[in-house]
This record gives structure tokens, C-alpha cells and sequence, in this order.
């Protein structure tokens, strides 16, 4: 699973057709593709996550409470970063992916 996070904050009135443009014409991305796509808003309190599943799209919105997210990936040429899935979760509950102590996805196996 391909996880992009927009380096750029969205207008968080757009929706599915919306997000889908950003996607092609920012970061240069199919949306059809099965990525998944977040996105915040400009204040950090909100993010938006696009995934096409083959059948249609899922547009999921969090908000939180209180606080921001505090973690967000810099400017990188593509307008989006690449993030792992249990990255993904992290970020989602407000955390620093870049500080996971998570073991490497792949490593080889000595002979």
C-alpha cells in the first residue's frame, strides 16, 4: 500500500472530485492508482485522508478536539511524501512518524 502525505495544506471545502484534481495536477499523482492520500488544512487541526478501493472512493475526514497535528513533511519536489502504513497511524493520532522505533519493513537474510 502506497501512503502520500501533501506537503501543502488543502481548502478543506473541496471533496472527493476536488481532492482528486489536486492529486493529478499538484502532486502529479492518479488517484486511481489505490494510494492513499492525505491531506490537512491550513490551522493543522484537520486532515483528510482519498483512497480509491477499485469500486469508488473513501474520503475520510479527522478533526481533533484540541491541539494540532504537530508533525508535517516538509517541502519535497513531488508535493508529497511517502509514508509506511503504520506511519500512517501514527500520524492520525496526532504522534511524530519520524520518531517511531518501528522495526525495518524489509531486511536480508544472511545465507
Amino acid at each position: 500500500m502506497r501512503v502520500l502525505v501533501a506537503v501543502e495544506a488543502v481548502d478543506f471545502r473541496r471533496g472527493i472530485d476536488g481532492l482528486s484534481q489536486v492529486c493529478r495536477t499538484a502532486l502529479g499523482e492518479d488517484p486511481f492508482t489505490g494510494a492513499v492520500i492525505v491531506f490537512r488544512n491550513r490551522s493543522r487541526t484537520a486532515v483528510k485522508v482519498l483512497v480509491y478501493d477499485g469500486q469508488g472512493f473513501w474520503l475520510c475526514h479527522k478533526r481533533l478536539s484540541a491541539g494540532k497535528f504537530r508533525w508535517w513533511p516538509s517541502s519535497t519536489d513531488a508535493g508529497a511524501a511517502a509514508l509506511q502504513a503504520h506511519e500512517l497511524q501514527v500520524l492520525l493520532c496526532g504522534g511524530d512518524p519520524s520518531a517511531t522505533q518501528a522495526a525495518p519493513l524489509w531486511r536480508k537474510v544472511g545465507a
